[in-house]
């Protein structure tokens, strides 16, 4: 990355070493410098490689400063634009580095890392409640029922409220970001329900719409809400659809 920025910085300073040193019949000569020295302009031909010198009366030299100077703005800002996404790509790299290779969420901030942890996830139904094993379906029933955590408020306090997760996965499954439902000393997660005759399950969430950025590493990814997220409770997870398996990490922004 540094060796590619070298070039295409060098790159960038050659292009912008050659002027157009304009005439006033509105031709123009190729120059790598030019000098106004009293009624002389002289200047270092780019075709010819040697300095020449001609009136000042012959030279457009207010369109020639005009297209020098855009030009070398042109050039600054290309250059300010490199040495961003430089430092964006640094900063990255170093905030990856403190992520664990351990399967988790997790978050950067203020240069320390957060881990966030796996909720006790569990599905009531009429006939009682049932333990959400890791990723592993629970008992087919039938009916509604609904998947829920404890607790009304999270422990894990956020005050971003676009807030940015490293989520090392397993294996691959699908993620997002949800927006959990308040109960008397519970939160719910999702709404479940299987039909009677053809068993089809169907799952109901808030999920917020978010960005999802693969990083280098198997089922590496970072994850952030799309829009600021207003004070509330919410979770990340990762499931499999249809399949009543989830994990969950929850969160409350303030």
């Amino acid at each position: 990355m540094r060796v590619a920025l070298l070039i295409a910085l060098s790159a960038l300073s050659l292009a912008a070493a050659n002027l157009k040193l304009y005439t006033a019949d509105g031709d123009f000569q190729l120059v790598r410098e030019y000098k106004v020295e009293g009624d002389t302009v002289r200047f270092f031909s780019v075709e010819r490689a040697e300095w020449e010198e001609v009136p000042l009366s012959v030279i457009d030299l207010k369109r020639t400063q005009a297209e020098s100077n855009a030009k070398k703005d042109a050039a600054d800002v290309k250059a300010k634009a490199y040495d961003e996404e430089a430092a964006a790509a640094r900063e990255q790299r170093a905030e990856i580095a403190k992520i664990p290779q351990d399967s988790g969420v997790y978050r950067i901030e203020n240069g320390q890392l957060r881990t966030l942890k796996v909720a006790d996830a569990s599905v009531v139904t009429s006939k009682g409640r049932t333990a959400l094993q890791i990723l592993s379906p629970i008992p087919v029933f039938l009916g509604k029922a609904t998947m829920e955590i404890p607790g009304e408020t999270s422990a894990f306090a956020i005050h971003d409220d676009r807030p940015e997760f490293y989520f090392q996965m397993d294996s691959q499954q699908s993620l997002g970001i949800i927006k959990l439902k308040p109960g008397k000393k519970i939160r719910v997660v999702e709404q479940i329900e299987i039909m009677p005759i053809t068993k089809e399950m169907g799952e109901t969430r808030d999920s917020v719409p978010i960005f999802t950025k693969q990083l280098p590493g198997d089922n590496f990814y970072k994850i952030w809400p799309q829009d600021p997220l207003p004070k509330g409770e919410y979770a990340v997870v990762e499931y499999l659809e249809s399949k009543v398996e989830m994990r969950v990490w929850d969160f409350r922004i303030e």
